[in-house]
C-alpha cells in the first residue's frame, strides 16, 4: 500500500472541500439540526386548552378546577350552565383540547361515599399527544381526590414517586443525545457518497480506473477525509449539548469518543455502499437521507421506546446500528454505568462489527472497472 498516494489523494479532496466551499455545510448542518430539532421537539404538553363546566358549583369542584387552573399544563376556561352539544363541538372546530364536565350533584355524592363520574373529552387526533394529556388530566383528579377528608382510608398506602436520571423530565435530556446519534449517522454518510459519485458524475472515476493505484487505496483516500472531518463534530456536538441544551453528562467521555469513531465509520461505510450504486450527487443524497434519516428517527429509540414495539418493528430496529449507537449515548449523557454494563460492552462489539461489514463489503462491490 503506498501511503504517498493515499496522502495525495487525501489532501485533494480536502482541498475541493474547501474551494467549492462543502466544508462550511459539513460542520453547519449539524448545528443546525442539532438546535432545531432540540428546541423544535417537544414531548411534553403544556398550555393544553381546557374547558371545564362546572355544573355542581360545590366547593369540592371549584378545589378540583383550581387544581387545573394552577397548573403550567392546562390553559383553563370554567364555564358554567353551557350544553354538552356546544362544548363538543368547540373540540370539533379545534378550538379546545380538553372538555371536562362536572355534573350536578358531584359533591353530595362524594360526601355519601358513593362513586361520582367525570366526563372528560379529549381531542385524539394525535395519539400520543392525547395519551400524555389524559395522564396529566388524571394525575390532578387523582390528586384532588386524596384531599378529600372523607377518603383517608384509601390513602393508607401511598406512593412516592421519582424520576431516575432525568429528574426534571426535560425534553431536551431525551431528545439531544438521540439527535446526536442522528446527526452522526445522515452526515458523514452524505459526505462520503459524494466524494465518490462527484468522481463518477464529472467522469474523473476514469483516472482512477487507469492508474495503477489500489482499490484499497481508493476508498482509504475517499473515506478517510469524511471521517477526519466529521470527527471534529463529535466535539462539536458534545459541547452543544452540554452547554447550550445544558444536558448533564453523566459517563465516560472516552467511551462516547471511540462509540462516536466507530459509528462514523458505519455511516461512511453506508455512504461507500450508497456510491456503488448511484451515478449521480442527487440520487447519492435522496438515496442516503432515505436510508439513514426514517431508520435513525423511527428505530433509535429517541421518540419510541424499543421496548414497546413488537413484530417486524422490533426486528427492524435491531437491524439498524442506529439503536444501539443510540442506547450507549443515553448512558453516557444520563446513566453513566459505561462498560460495567455487559448491555454496553455488547452493543459496542455491535458497532464495531458493523463497521467492518459495511465496509468491507463496499470494498468488495466497488470494482476497478468500466460498467
Amino acid at each position: 500500500m503506498n501511503f504517498g498516494i493515499i496522502r495525495a489523494y487525501m489532501l485533494k479532496e480536502f482541498k475541493e472541500l474547501v474551494r467549492s466551499r462543502l466544508i462550511l455545510i459539513v460542520y453547519i448542518l449539524p448545528s443546525m439540526i442539532i438546535i432545531l430539532f432540540g428546541y423544535g421537539i417537544r414531548m411534553e404538553v403544556t398550555d393544553a386548552r381546557t374547558l371545564i363546566i362546572d355544573n355542581d358549583g360545590s366547593k369540592i369542584s371549584r378545589s378540583l378546577t383550581a387544581g387545573f387552573e394552577h397548573s403550567k399544563y392546562f390553559k383553563t376556561d370554567v364555564k358554567t350552565g353551557m350544553s354538552e352539544a356546544e362544548a363538543l363541538r368547540r373540540i370539533k372546530q379545534a378550538r379546545t383540547d380538553i372538555l371536562m364536565i362536572i355534573p350536578d350533584g358531584f359533591e353530595k355524592r362524594l360526601l355519601r361515599n358513593e362513586k361520582a363520574e367525570i366526563a372528560v373529552f379529549i381531542d385524539g387526533a394525535f395519539p400520543v399527544r392525547a395519551t400524555t394529556m389524559e395522564n396529566y388530566v388524571k394525575g390532578v383528579i387523582y390528586k384532588a381526590a386524596s384531599t378529600l377528608p372523607n377518603h383517608r382510608p384509601k390513602n393508607l398506602i401511598t406512593i412516592d414517586n421519582r424520576n431516575l436520571f432525568n429528574q426534571a423530565m426535560r425534553d431536551e435530556d431525551a431528545i439531544v443525545p438521540g439527535l446526536i446519534g442522528l446527526i452522526l449517522l445522515v452526515a458523514p454518510a452524505i459526505l462520503s457518497a459524494l466524494l465518490i459519485v462527484k468522481e463518477k458524475e464529472e467522469g474523473t472515476i476514469f483516472n482512477f480506473f487507469s492508474s495503477p493505484i489500489k482499490k484499497s487505496e481508493f476508498i482509504i483516500a475517499k473515506l478517510v477525509p469524511a471521517l477526519l472531518l466529521h470527527s471534529v463534530n463529535i466535539f462539536i456536538l458534545f459541547l452543544w449539548a452540554t452547554w447550550l441544551f445544558e444536558v448533564p453528562f453523566r459517563g465516560s467521555f472516552l467511551l462516547y469518543w471511540a462509540a462516536a469513531e466507530i459509528y462514523i465509520l458505519i455511516s461512511v461505510g453506508v455512504g461507500l455502499l450508497v456510491s456503488i450504486i448511484t451515478r449521480t450527487q442527487i440520487v447519492a443524497i435522496v438515496l442516503t437521507i432515505i436510508i439513514t434519516i426514517i431508520p435513525g428517527f423511527l428505530y433509535s429509540g429517541m421518540l419510541m421506546p424499543i421496548s414497546s414495539m413488537s413484530g417486524e418493528s422490533k426486528i427492524e430496529a435491531h437491524i439498524y446500528p442506529v439503536m444501539y449507537f443510540t442506547h450507549i449515548l443515553y448512558d453516557t449523557f444520563l446513566i453513566g454505568q459505561g462498560l460495567a454494563s455487559p448491555k454496553i460492552q455488547l452493543y459496542l462489539a455491535i458497532l464495531v462489527c458493523y463497521a467492518l461489514f459495511l465496509i468491507l463489503l463496499g470494498s468488495w462491490l466497488m470494482k476497478k472497472e468500466i460498467r
